[in-house]
């Protein structure tokens, strides 16, 4: 059985449809906890939810969980809600993992976060030993120390305990589905977001947070989901490893790509006195390919492509 925490979001949607593919041939229960019924920053939220699936004889030893819930935003949302991102992440994986190890699950698997690594790491692209080397960019640092404490958590576990235990982390995720409220979304939608309303809006500018110079790393998330459910059935260390395509591109360029894509002719205003974030973001992903023989395969014109249609085509 498998219980996917944050099976309704928009990597868990996809990790849910991999989970259902690779296991085809026979039937594999999965438990999504809805977070009005199953609040799991609270410890009376997860007692309620192994009690509800132990309640259905289902054995400890049978359950992996895939722990993908996550308080999240871009740099506007990490700005103005700091604390709350430190704490919901936090206080959630802390208590579910230890929950988990009380009640002998069988195997966590913990999805971290890009953000944890430091504003100015020795390697780029950024090594798994280089997570420590420094501390994250500022605007979202409470959220992705709050991720680096799981995988302190994680290690010690599997240290102590011999408790089943790994941690991913997964580089800037976009495609079908993604988050497009302005107030929250990560960078590819933001733009799409943008730049469409402007087209059909008929603006003559539009104006984007930052210089344009900071460089990202984008991963589809079909890519994301098919790399979780390989290391889950496959990787069984203490090591993090990281989940990318070992390539990045300005911001700068993403916008101008965007904009062409959706048909946008007017001018594109990058604000200076807005912060840019980490300057630059790319993962090293070599041990995902020796650990557990994955690798990102989605063009990322396609899936660029791929992600502004669905966003069209679900305007309403």
């Amino acid at each position: 059985m498998y219980i996917v925490t944050g099976g309704y979001g928009f990597l868990g949607r996809y990790v849910v449809m991999e989970i259902m593919s690779n296991w085809k041939e026979k039937y594999v229960p999965i438990f999504i906890p809805v977070h009005k019924k199953y609040d799991l920053t609270k410890q009376s939220g997860i007692e309620k939810m192994f009690d509800y699936i132990f309640n259905n004889n289902t054995k400890p030893s049978d359950i992996t969980i895939i722990h993908l819930a996550a308080s999240v935003g871009g740099i506007q949302a990490n700005q103005e809600n700091p604390a709350s991102f430190f704490y919901n992440n936090a206080i959630m994986g802390i208590q579910l993992l230890h929950t988990a190890y009380q009640y002998g699950i069988k195997k966590f698997v913990t999805v971290g976060t890009v953000c944890s690594y430091p504003k100015n790491p020795k390697h780029i692209p950024f090594v798994e030993e280089d997570l420590w080397n420094g501390y994250p960019e500022e605007t979202n640092a409470p959220y992705g120390l709050a991720k680096r404490m799981l995988l302190v958590q994680s290690q010690a576990y599997r240290q102590q305990y011999g408790f089943n235990s790994i941690f991913l982390i997964p580089t800037n995720l976009y495609g079908p589905g993604d988050n497009f409220d302005p107030k929250t979304s990560h960078v590819i939608p933001a733009l799409i977001k943008k730049f469409v309303d402007a087209r059909n809006n008929n603006l003559n500018e539009v104006q984007i947070w930052g210089t344009g110079k900071p460089t990202r790393e984008f991963l589809h998330v079909e890519d994301a989901a098919k790399g979780i459910i390989q290391a889950t059935k496959l990787y069984n260390k203490p090591e993090p490893v990281n989940l990318g395509t070992g390539k990045e591109i300005s911001i700068e360029y993403l916008a101008f790509k965007i904009a062409d894509f959706v048909g946008y002719n007017g001018k594109t205003f990058f604000d200076y006195t807005k912060p840019d974030g980490q300057p630059r973001r790319c993962l090293d992903v070599s041990k995902a390919k020796i650990e557990f023989n994955w690798e990102a395969t989605k063009d990322f014109d396609v899936g660029l492509w791929e992600t502004i249609n669905w966003y069209e085509s679900n305007l309403k």
